[in-house]
């Protein structure tokens, strides 16, 4: 019994490949922050290097603001203010 581990930055010392969260909603804690599609800064942070949209697990958004930037980045998307793929691929286009 003595012997075990309590503490988890040792139990997972070196093993761990990305770095832990808060899990809490930014957009919640913050009431002044608005999610617009027309914020591309803001919104290229909820977007992978290949363009897919960030899981709620990664971002730390809750489930309401998840869909609502769902939504945003689709319609940032569609009037070509986000690229839809990363930008190894307009690369290869060219």
């Amino acid at each position: 019994m003595a012997d075990e581990i309590t503490n988890d930055s040792e139990r997972f010392s070196g093993s761990r490949k990305f770095v832990a969260r808060p899990k809490i909603c930014q957009f919640c804690a913050d009431k002044n922050i608005k999610i617009d599609y027309k914020q591309t800064d803001m919104l290229r942070r909820f977007v992978t290097e290949d363009g897919k949209i960030r899981p709620r697990r990664q971002t730390g958004t809750c489930a309401r603001h998840q869909r609502v930037l769902a939504t945003a980045i689709k319609r940032a998307r569609h009037i070509a203010l986000l690229p839809f793929t990363g930008e190894r691929w307009t690369d290869a286009i060219r």
